[in-house]
């Protein structure tokens, strides 16, 4: 039987690092304005809050550069685990994902995988259905089989 690594094409930690920063990347924080009315903050409670999205966040640049410094093959593999956990592809269909992910995205791989809003579920899924799960603390644990 294959390695890990050899079948999914890049390391499970890799993975793991990939889906911890991607989660913290989405979250967000509340929006702050100087020049709104004090009083307005109860106006929060019904859940309309603005969520700060601002493209030079620290935890975004991490993540961007972790993933250009993957080499193609990496990236392709990534790609192809992402389809896999959101149904594009079955397990089993590995080989052609990263095969379909290198054609189509070879040289935009990095900024494609950053723009998958579902990206660390969809790579949790795939990571489990081949017997890997990533916890929090960017640990990667074997699962047995059929779990």
């Amino acid at each position: 039987m294959p390695e890990l690594n050899e079948l999914l094409g890049i390391s499970a930690n890799k993975v793991a690092h990939v889906i911890v920063h991607s989660r913290e990347t989405s979250a967000k924080s509340v929006a702050w304005d100087e020049d709104a009315d004090p009083d307005a903050a109860s106006e929060y409670a019904d859940g309309e809050v603005i969520l700060e999205d601002r493209p030079d966040d620290a935890t975004r640049q991490v993540l961007r550069e972790f993933l250009e410094t993957l080499d193609g093959d990496e990236q392709a593999a990534l790609i192809a685990l992402a389809w896999v956990g959101r149904g594009t592809y079955a397990s089993t269909e590995l080989d052609e994902a990263v095969s379909a992910a290198r054609a189509e995205h070879g040289a935009n791989a990095s900024a494609y995988l950053f723009g998958l809003p579902l990206l660390p579920d969809y790579l949790e899924d795939a990571l489990e259905q081949f017997g890997v799960a990533a916890s929090a603390g960017e640990e990667v644990i074997l699962l047995p089989a059929g779990i």
